[in-house]
């Protein structure tokens, strides 16, 4: 036999979805007891139940006043003493849903009436609501705050979505990100999970490098510390066509839009469309001396000194280019001239060069060295003699001023000695990779910093939309990034040049299509109103924790529908470790504690500065 309902007062006021109740009596018992359950009183923030026929309307505690039936501000009678027939409580509720047929769900089928009466919501209705079903899959993530309920999530619901896990510092929220994680691997489906998705964890401050990180073995994980200041650390592998591509490379080297961006297309187009080897780049940078000294005045005074300059940075035999040095140019016959054995010669102008010509400039020799130097480089050593050259090509002939690329090569010597120590260029990525990876960035420069997530984030979307598109998805990825406003930030954005774009718009498409592809997102950050707004309204489930800028909350507000009025207002309120979970996954909004690991936890405890300073030296 069911307990009958603790009877608390009636509807006297509805309108929409906001009920007034009466209270029978002026009791503020913040819990009750009743036939044995500690339930919640009714109090702002907690459930209460209208019970209307055999429907039970599910609604929370939104405000609470007292109403003085005999004496007002205008009577002359007015003495603020307590009559106990005159001072009532009026609650206002706000309508969650209701249970039916023993389940929840959200639903404007039903509102309160008045007359309704309301009743403490039981432990047998708070199940129902907070519960999921009986053969569903779920994470246990932590209590609920004001009921201390159990709280379980959907696996499939949470995880086969795009989530956000916001935060001021010291809220919780690594914790609540690592928890996630932690409690998906602790689950049954484990064995299943290693052989059939993957997990990227993108880490800026290295919280999350430590050996029991997210409960997964030693053998199914990598933890990448990329550093920019030392040379023997883990490489990241990454896709040569990835890494060769025009658009990323412009963003790696800052490239400006005007001349520097043109200039890179028509070289990686070229090295793309090529695919030299040491003979087939040997044979082209040559070609291009030869054109030069060809040309006549079509190529530019200091072509042939350019050249023989980056040639010579790769070949270390100055004679090589002693007798190329040494040719002179005759402005009136407009061709360049060298003496040999007494006798005056000319190389011919606009014609192909002679065999002597070449035999005497040891053109042939300087072949062949470069393309050795070339088969014993490194893929982006190799692209990086390309560009080199390939300065020299495009400005020889005054169709590019060199003076606007040489800022550009600058950078370029910057950020592929950096590139070096961190990437593995390689054909095929797909035994590369473990079931979780984390890629610790914090010993990495700003160029890596910045490039390194996108570079990631596309390759590893791409390849999963080779394999699954058009067919059934088998295999999941999953990308998750820490202090996600180092990246998705929108006010980089600068309309007009696309390559600028490129970075938010690798992720804007990862957002908006990831889902149909088996690829999901998972973002964590202190500073959400920093992350384009774009990205952050295509976010299904969200679990926020103490937020107090006014900016972030605004953005929240604006981009969470599931997120009622009166659960934003407590944000700024919040303890640590508590948060609100709203999303799809869930059909009300839930205050939860979060459960904090003792131990298997990230490195983002707070310093105790007492302690440290106590120590002993």
């Amino acid at each position: 036999m069911t307990n009958p309902s603790k009877k608390l007062g009636v509807i006297v006021g509805v309108d929409g979805d906001v009920s007034e109740v009466g209270m029978y009596h002026m009791s503020n018992d913040a819990q009750y007891i009743w036939y044995g359950e500690l339930l919640t009183g009714p109090k702002v923030g907690a459930f209460l139940t209208v019970n209307q026929n055999d429907i039970k309307i599910i609604t929370t505690v939104s405000s609470e006043k007292v109403v003085d039936q005999q004496n007002t501000v205008r009577s002359k009678e007015f003495d603020n003493r307590f009559h106990k027939d005159s001072i009532n409580r009026i609650i206002t509720l706000k309508t969650k849903g209701v249970i039916e047929e023993g389940k929840f769900q959200v639903t404007s089928q039903y509102v309160p009436m008045i007359g309704n009466e309301i009743t403490l919501t039981t432990k047998l209705e708070l199940d129902i609501i907070y519960g999921v079903e009986n053969d569903e899959a779920a994470i246990y993530i932590g209590k609920s705050i004001l009921e201390g309920q159990p709280i379980k999530i959907p696996i499939n619901k949470l995880f086969a979505s795009h989530i956000g896990v916001f935060g001021n510092t010291g809220s919780g929220k690594s914790n609540t990100l690592h928890k996630l994680y932690l409690q998906l691997f602790r689950t049954k489906y484990n064995k299943s999970i290693i052989n059939t998705s993957q997990f990227y964890v993108i880490d800026f401050n290295g919280e999350y490098t430590g050996e029991e990180m997210f409960g997964v073995d030693a053998s199914d994980k990598m933890i990448y510390e990329i550093a920019t200041n030392k040379d023997n650390g883990i490489k990241l592998p990454v896709k040569k066509e990835y890494l060769f591509n025009a658009d990323i490379l412009s963003i790696l080297f800052d490239a400006r839009s005007a001349t520097q961006v043109p200039f890179l297309r028509r070289a990686i187009n070229l090295w793309n469309e090529k695919k030299f080897d040491g003979d087939g780049i040997a044979k082209f940078v040559v070609g291009t001396i030869k054109k030069i000294l060809t040309s006549g005045d079509a190529a530019s005074s200091d072509a042939k000194d350019n050249w023989i300059s980056v040639a010579n940075s790769f070949i270390n035999n100055d004679s090589l280019f002693n007798e190329l040095k040494g040719l002179e140019y005759h402005s009136q016959r407009k061709a360049y001239m060298y003496m040999n054995d007494g006798e005056r010669k000319y190389i011919n102008d606009k014609s192909d060069m002679l065999h002597e010509d070449t035999v005497y400039l040891n053109l042939n020799q300087i072949q062949d060295q470069l393309s050795r130097t070339f088969e014993s480089n490194n893929e982006i050593k190799k692209l990086k003699m390309h560009l080199d050259f390939q300065k020299v090509h495009q400005t020889s002939w005054k169709s590019t001023n060199i003076e606007h690329l040489n800022p550009l090569f600058s950078r370029i010597d910057t950020a592929f000695s950096s590139l070096e120590k961190v990437i593995e260029v390689v054909e095929d990525i797909s035994d590369k990779y473990k079931t979780l990876n984390i890629i610790s960035l914090v010993y990495a420069n700003q160029e890596i910093t910045r490039l390194i997530p996108m570079l990631l984030s596309k390759m590893i979307y791409d390849e999963q939309k080779k394999v699954v598109a058009g067919k059934e998805v088998t295999k999941t990825k999953h990308l998750i990034i820490d202090e996600a406003h180092n990246i998705l930030n929108a006010d980089y954005r600068n309309s007009g040049d696309d390559w600028q774009d490129y970075r938010l718009s690798v992720f804007e498409e990862i957002i908006k299509e990831g889902r149909k592809f088996g690829f999901y997102l998972t973002l964590s950050s202190q500073r959400p109103a920093d992350i384009s707004p774009t990205i952050l309204s295509q976010t299904h489930n969200y679990l926020i924790h103490r937020l107090v800028n006014e900016k972030d909350l605004r953005m929240l507000e604006n981009t969470m529908p599931t997120l009622d009025k009166s659960s934003y207002q407590k944000i700024p309120s919040l303890g640590q470790g508590e948060a609100i979970i709203t999303g799809n996954a869930i059909q009300v909004p839930i205050f939860v504690k979060i459960d904090k690991e003792e131990k298997n936890r990230p490195s983002s405890d707070d310093i105790n500065l007492t302690e440290l300073w106590s120590k002993k030296l």
